[in-house]
């Protein structure tokens, strides 16, 4: 666990997302939990090593199951946006892991078995101001890489949480994104609203300016690629080809090539699919 701030810490070491705490007088506030069973109660033990009040809340920055899974590890109330909670009325009540390969991090963890979700027992849709401490937690929508993205903003200490709008180092997940919309949240974290802040990405802790750069060119390219593709009525082939063309514009270690191959090609078929084939049963879920 890793201090960025005075009671405000991150976690960078389990498989799965970057993960949040904010020590309140009033209480414990999570960002995400680890998709395993073993990393939650883990990472629950090390919080619980934090002290302070008894009471706890997990946020959820979006549905991804890489940070939605663990919920019940963390045992206490779950707060996301409105769209969120929506996707969780629309899944199964048990995770089950197995259906189509998308690049997630919980698909290369052994034995998950049957896991029930937690669905959010609080939601919002533009603002939630979270009273724990001496001066407000954030809780804002800002879609893009999901409908129900959200960033934990804390303005006092200037540190946002910005889940998967910023990724370091490894391809976006495009499935559910809305590229304009997400375009517009980086241009916000590019303005002078947010200079001199501590931006933590949702994988890969704390980033600079360089990297929300690097992800806004990024979304770019693709967005003007899928949309030159578009006009071509393109063959089957084209969306991988382009997938493992874009691939190249990280510098991936060679165990993770596949996976992130996967996450590439899943996100443009998706994509591609809502986007310029709206009547097709290929749908993205956040």
């Amino acid at each position: 666990m890793q201090s960025i701030a005075k009671d405000i810490y991150i976690e960078t070491q389990y498989p799965g997302v970057t993960l949040g705490a904010i020590d309140l007088a009033h209480g414990l506030i999570q960002v995400d939990a680890p998709p395993s069973p073993e990393d939650g109660r883990a990472w629950r033990a090390a919080l619980l090593n934090l002290g302070g009040s008894a009471e706890r809340m997990l946020v959820h920055l979006d549905a991804h199951p890489d940070r939605t899974l663990g919920a019940r590890a963390m045992d206490c109330t779950v707060v996301a946006h409105e769209r969120t909670a929506q996707v969780f009325r629309s899944r199964p009540t048990t995770f089950k892991a197995q259906g189509e390969e998308t690049g997630s991090d919980w698909e290369n963890i052994p034995g998950l078995g049957n896991i029930r979700w937690v669905p959010p027992e609080i939601t919002f849709n533009q603002q939630m101001l979270v009273h724990w401490g001496d001066a407000p937690v954030v809780l804002e929508h800002h879609p893009g890489p999901a409908a129900g993205a959200i960033w934990v903003v804390l303005p006092e200490v200037k540190i946002v949480f910005v889940g998967d709008a910023v990724l370091h180092n490894q391809p976006p997940f495009l499935a559910g994104a809305d590229i304009d919309a997400w375009l517009a949240a980086l241009k916000l974290l590019q303005s002078p609203a947010y200079k001199g802040w501590d931006v933590v990405s949702g994988r890969g802790g704390v980033v600079g300016s360089e990297v929300i750069k690097a992800q806004a060119d990024f979304l770019e390219q693709v967005l003007k690629k899928v949309e030159k593709l578009a006009q071509k009525k393109p063959s089957p082939d084209a969306l991988e080809t382009l997938a493992t063309s874009l691939l190249g514009h990280f510098k991936i270690p060679a165990n993770r090539q596949t996976k992130y191959l996967r996450r590439m090609r899943n996100g443009l078929q998706h994509y591609y699919s809502r986007h310029f084939h709206p009547t097709s049963s290929t749908s993205g879920e956040e």
